[in-house]
């Protein structure tokens, strides 16, 4: 503290007087008292401001809480052949879904009633056999506050309810759907949408598959002309239905048709969804030049019908005015693509034109363009065995008027099948050697095969690093592929793991993921390779094996990459100018038998696929 001192005189006079002291505070202390309060002031307020928000939650949930009972007291005053849904199974007077206001807050109430099989008396599809399983039925409430802030989790309350008198022969039946993924595994959470509007009363029922994927609705009633469509489908997955045979918009024959209930038998159907896919297309021509506003078709390979076949998924698209377009809501499927442009031809696809989606991935797709000029013969040739394009393969086509041209394919992959040589390959000359690995995979017990290392059981992990692959020039890195995709349930996920390394001076090799670190890795056949790696000439992988259940070990038969130079399609070319008639397509490569084949020319774009053998 500051002491102040001032003097004080009564009169004038020459006599000395002692001083008066007086105390004070400064500005300063002024300030620092003040925000000192105010501090202390605002977490006090804050502190009874987060007093309250909780006591407005705990209000809110007991009037959630009092709405469920509500509905629970309404459901046991019913007559028990009226406690049901309706459009539901078991059918009844209480609706699905419902807003109640309380305390000028609106809430949502989802009702979900389901006939229970208790097991004490047999079930309906066990020994013994249960003729009555509907024993008891379960009413489930979700309650939600929709004048809430979002993150008041919605509450569920489950209750059942019993008959006063025992029950009677049933003459209904039972309906499991079960859904799985693309891997066959069983998909829980899955919404089913159960309707049949043709049986009164009608049903239209929503609810979701549990743990093991299965929903099991009982005491379903029969129908056998007016039968039931089932719609399954999940949040970020693909959807999987039944169908109506023919009528306005359905195949003519289903795959999966609409399914039949008998009195007192078991209606079992299945159904494979799995999350979706992003394919980010991008049009351009083969200097790399955007093409803007490209029409083109998009068609899957799955079908819902048969004679004539009925495709599940064709639709027409068009990019931007950069030449892009993104789609997010891809089903897994192998794609075709196919132009319909008034201006541009399709004369190549980076990948392929076949385009093979995984499920929950992100796929780049580049279609290269040229102007339209007369009839387009486009020629994709791939090796026999791998599927894959091949590079460096003369296309020769003769026809009409004396018609020859001849074009070479520019474009290939780097493709590795058999690693019995052993390591210490620094280039890659040699096909069936590589550069090191850490002893514990094998690479030499079955030829073209490589293994984890098996002792009295196989080791838990390990490596391989390949030789050099020189591509000849800077190059754009597109995608990894290897077989087989799928490896062994008790392996465990991402059993198969790579990395992958290039340069320009096949000296430093920096082993990177999908996303462009150390700390990443491919783990699913067909992604895209970073785009860090474009502009380089040498290519490396290592690949790592691991599992989790000693008695088994994943497996690779071949690992492939395909890039590109600049934007030139890989395996493809195209003949324009050409004119209705018979042509002549010869395909010649050194280590390759010659193929050839005719093809009728008379569309404005025509494609044909030429398979060669070595």
């Amino acid at each position: 503290m500051i002491k102040i001192f001032s003097k004080s005189f009564i009169k004038p006079s020459n006599k000395k007087t002692i001083p008066n002291l007086v105390w004070g505070f400064t500005l300063v202390e002024t300030l620092v008292a003040t925000v000192i309060f105010i501090t202390v002031s605002v977490g006090i307020y804050a502190g009874f401001a987060n007093i309250l928000k909780i006591m407005n939650i705990l209000r809110i949930k007991e009037i959630m809480t009092n709405i469920a009972n509500e509905q629970f007291e309404v459901a046991r005053n019913l007559a028990y052949a009226n406690i049901g849904t309706v459009n539901g199974i078991p059918s009844g007077i209480i609706p699905q879904n419902t807003t109640i206001v309380r305390d000028s807050k609106s809430f949502e109430v989802e009702t979900v009633i389901r006939n229970v099989d208790d097991p004490f008396d047999g079930t309906f599809d066990g020994t013994p056999k249960d003729l009555s399983p509907s024993d008891m039925k379960m009413v489930e409430i979700t309650i939600t506050c929709l004048s809430c802030n979002s993150s008041l989790a919605p509450i569920s309350f489950t209750t059942k309810i019993s008959p006063k008198n025992l029950e009677t022969t049933s003459t209904n039946g039972a309906l499991v759907i079960k859904a799985f993924d693309a891997a066959g595994l069983p998909v829980s959470g899955a919404d089913v949408n159960v309707i049949n509007s043709g049986i009164s009363p009608s049903v239209n029922l929503n609810d979701t598959t549990d743990i093991n994927g299965v929903l099991t609705i009982v005491d379903a009633r029969p129908s056998s002309t007016q039968r039931y469509r089932i719609i399954v489908t999940k949040d970020g997955y693909s959807t999987d239905r039944t169908y109506k045979k023919g009528g306005t918009g359905n195949p003519t024959n289903p795959t999966k048709q609409d399914v039949i209930v008998a009195a007192r038998q078991i209606t079992q159907v299945s159904f494979t969804i799995d999350r979706l896919s992003t394919i980010n297309f991008k049009t351009l021509d083969n200097q790399c030049v955007a093409t803007p506003n490209f029409d083109f078709t998009l068609s899957g390979s799955k079908l819902i019908g048969t004679n004539p076949n009925t495709i599940k998924y064709s639709m027409p698209w068009v990019t931007d005015s950069n030449g892009e377009l993104s789609l997010s809501d891809i089903e897994w499927d192998t794609y075709n693509i196919t132009g319909i442009d008034s201006v541009n031809d399709i004369i190549g696809t980076n990948p392929l034109l076949s385009l093979g989606v995984n499920p929950n991935i992100e796929q780049d797709m580049e279609i290269i363009t040229a102007p339209k000029n007369g009839r387009r013969l486009m020629v994709v040739v791939r090796d026999q065995s791998t599927g894959l394009p091949v590079s460096d393969a003369l296309v020769h086509v003769t026809g009409p008027n004396g018609y020859s041209n001849s074009v070479t394919t520019n474009e290939g992959f780097i493709t590795q099948t058999d690693w019995s040589g052993g390591g210490g390959q620094t280039n890659f000359t040699v096909p069936n050697k590589f550069f090191d690995y850490d002893t514990n995979i094998d690479y030499s017990s079955s030829s073209g095969n490589l293994t984890l290392k098996k002792m009295s059981n196989y080791v838990s992990n390990g490596y391989l690093t390949s030789s050099t692959f020189d591509t000849g020039s800077i190059s754009n890195f597109k995608q990894i592929i290897w077989n087989p995709v799928s490896q062994p349930v008790q392996t465990g996920v991402s059993s198969v793991r790579i990395q992958i390394a290039t340069n320009n001076d096949n000296t430093t090799w920096n082993f990177l993921g999908p996303d462009g670190t150390p700390s990443s890795y491919y783990n699913s056949t067909n992604q895209n390779i970073n785009g860090v790696h474009n502009g380089d000439r040498y290519i490396r992988y290592r690949l790592y094996l691991s599992t989790l259940n000693q008695s088994y070990t994943p497996n690779i038969s071949d690992i492939s990459f395909t890039y590109s130079s600049s934007c030139i399609p890989p395996g493809q070319v195209s003949f324009p100018s050409l004119v209705t008639g018979s042509y002549n397509i010869l395909v010649t490569k050194s280590g390759y038998q010659n193929t050839s084949k005719n093809v009728s020319i008379s569309n404005n774009w025509t494609k044909q696929e030429i398979t060669i053998s070595p």
